[in-house]
Formats: structure tokens, C-alpha cells, sequence
């Protein structure tokens, strides 16, 4: 299958594209001993929250290396979720900027008579894997559930495509959804960015694009567990009790290869592709950050959310204990699942009311 429909398929065993991952947390240090086992994998995770993680783990389903991504031919793919029928979804495909393809565009909840607040959201996948269109069911939930439009981008993967073009398709979609505010029923001042994993990583870089393009008014910036630190995994090194299930620190190698076009980690890698290592945050929208105690990426935005709030941007930061990666698609029914999905619609819904 290719790489769009893999991702289809941690959706569908596992609640979400990338999200699922069982991922092998020891990988980080494979020259450290032996395997830990079961159990020492699930120590560090929320008692609530294991039942999911062992499944993830028993499901053996498989780490993504550069062997993996080579393998993945075109196939059909598992079946898309039902969608629901009360909100309607839009397939649209838009000119980029310059000689860039067009763009492949999901709307969701658009109706030309409102002006309702607007998303414009971005897939994860670790820049390699999922597609807009297997986040289908859950953009209309989250539509119903703020009562707003969301567009979603099919941007290019990497290897494929590098962090410059994946980068402007994101974009061309953020300025798409500003420039047919009106034809879409939206509110051109009420435009929220919102991504999860490799997504949050894009949102991020979208939002400091927009501040220095000075073209869309971005209201909001909602990042869960955002990958944003090309350095977490390579020169920079992951406690044990981290990752143990879920996206890995190999993985992220991979992902930030992929995406960059050279090594993670080194002082060369450009500014432009990195949130973590831009240096000035001031002038951003405001921010809701999320992410798992036990997440690979829970430094990076601790540091980020930190960064944020002294360089004067509002800024709120979630860690919920014991959560692995993925963990409110992959455990949605518990109470930290709960807590955190609630409190990333709160966020939202607080910022379209002052909007």
C-alpha cells in the first residue's frame, strides 16, 4: 500500500494515522542491553492508559525505517471510517504559489450563509505516512464540536518533498481558506492553526510563517504534542522511561532526515524548518500545547510552551501524566483522554469567543 493508506492503516488498527504507533522506545538505545520487557515498558504509563499500550505493543505493529518506507507499494488500502452525513466535506485542489502543484484541499463544515471561526489543520505521520483524507471522522467531530469550518491539507511527504515545499502547501492552504472567507462562511479574523505530531511541527512553522509574511491574521495555534526539535533523539538524548511505546527516537531520526534532507541535530540544519530553533517567538498567535509526561516530544514543547511565555505570547501548556503518544485518539474513552480532548476544544472555543 502506499504511504498515504499505511498511515490509513494505524488509523484504522489503532485509532490514528502515526498515532498508533507501537514503536520501539528501547530502539533509542539499542546498544544499551537487553530489551526491556513488557512490563518495564508499561511502568512509566498511566495505569488507565495501559490497556492501550499493551495493545499497541502485542499488535506488533511494525517501527517505520527507510527498509519499511521502500517497501510500501500503491494498494487500495483499508476503508475509509463512514463519514458522518450532517457535516459536509468538500474536495478542493488549489493553485500554489509560484511553480509549486496544486494543492489537494478538504473542507469540512463550510456553509457560504454564516461566519463562523475557521481551522485550518494540518495531518501528523512524522512527515512521512497519513493523509488529510483518513482525518475525515475526526474533523467533522471536531467541526460539530465548535460549530466551524476546517481545512485540511494533503501536503507533500518526504522523502519526497522536502521541508520547503511541504511547507508551502500548508501555506497555500492557510491563504486559501483567508482569501474565500467569504464564499466558505467563514470569519477571516477567526482563523485557528491546529496539527497533531508532524502536523503540530507544521502548524508551528506555518504560524511563524504568517507572522513573517504579514498576509493572514492567524488567531490561535492549537499544537498537540507538536514535533518541533529536530535534536530529540540525535544530539540530543531521551531519558529510558520515555517513548517506551509509541512514536520513537529513531523514528523521529528518520522523520526529521526525511523532512530536512540532511542529518537531524547538526548546527547547519536551516532555522526555517525547526520551530525550536528560531529564536525569536514574539509576534505569535497565541498558543495551546499538549502532550503525554511519557511522550518522545514532552522536553521539546515544555521548552517551546516555556519559550512562548517569555517572549510574551499567551501561551497554555497541558502535560498530562503518564500519556504516551497518540494516547487520546488511541485511549479516547479514558479520563486523561477525556481531560486533555476537552481542554484542546476549550482552548479553541475560548479563542473564537474573544476573537
Amino acid at each position: 500500500m502506499d504511504r498515504r493508506n499505511f498511515g490509513r492503516l494505524g488509523a484504522s488498527l489503532l485509532a490514528g494515522a502515526m498515532l498508533a504507533r507501537s514503536g520501539v522506545g528501547l530502539a533509542q538505545g539499542a546498544n544499551s542491553g537487553a530489551a526491556p520487557s513488557v512490563a518495564e515498558r508499561l511502568a512509566p504509563i498511566a495505569p488507565e492508559l495501559r490497556p492501550a499500550a499493551r495493545m499497541m505493543i502485542e499488535s506488533g505493529f511494525p517501527a517505520l525505517t527507510e527498509e519499511a518506507l521502500s517497501t510500501i507499494g500503491p494498494d487500495s488500502g483499508p476503508p475509509m471510517p463512514e463519514l458522518l452525513p450532517d457535516i459536509p466535506v468538500a474536495e478542493r485542489d488549489i493553485e500554489a504559489r509560484g511553480s509549486l502543484p496544486a494543492v489537494k484541499l478538504f473542507v469540512v463544515n463550510s456553509e457560504p450563509t454564516l461566519a463562523r471561526p475557521a481551522i485550518l489543520h494540518i495531518h501528523g505521520g512524522g512527515h512521512l505516512v497519513g493523509s488529510a483524507r483518513g482525518e475525515l471522522l475526526y474533523l467533522q467531530e471536531t467541526a460539530r464540536a465548535l460549530d466551524c469550518t476546517i481545512v485540511s491539507v494533503e501536503y507533500r511527504l518526504s522523502p519526497a518533498a522536502r521541508y520547503t515545499e511541504s511547507t508551502e502547501d500548508t501555506y497555500a492552504g492557510l491563504k486559501w481558506l483567508f482569501d474565500n472567507a467569504s464564499a466558505l462562511g467563514v470569519d477571516p479574523l477567526r482563523i485557528a492553526l491546529m496539527g497533531e505530531s508532524a502536523g503540530g511541527g507544521h502548524a508551528a512553522i506555518l504560524a511563524i510563517k504568517a507572522r513573517d509574511r504579514g498576509e493572514v491574521p492567524v488567531l490561535f495555534q492549537s499544537l498537540v504534542y507538536p514535533m518541533l526539535d529536530d535534536r530529540t533523539g540525535s544530539t540530543g538524548a531521551v531519558p529510558p522511561h520515555l517513548a517506551t511505546v509509541g512514536w520513537s527516537a529513531p523514528e523521529n531520526r528518520l522523520g526529521w532526515r526525511s523532512f530536512l534532507g540532511m542529518e537531524p541535530g547538526g548546527a547547519d540544519v536551516p532555522v526555517a524548518a525547526v520551530p525550536s530553533r528560531l529564536a525569536d517567538l514574539s509576534g505569535l498567535p497565541p498558543a495551546w500545547i499538549g502532550v503525554g509526561a511519557v511522550d518522545l516530544f514532552v522536553g521539546e514543547d515544555i521548552d517551546y510552551a516555556r519559550r512562548l511565555a517569555l517572549a510574551g505570547v499567551p501561551v497554555e501548556l497541558l502535560v498530562t501524566p503518564g500519556a504516551f503518544h497518540g494516547f487520546d485518539r488511541i485511549a479516547a474513552s479514558t479520563v486523561l483522554a477525556q481531560t486533555f480532548t476537552q481542554s484542546k476544544l476549550a482552548a479553541l472555543a475560548r479563542a473564537f469567543s474573544q476573537g
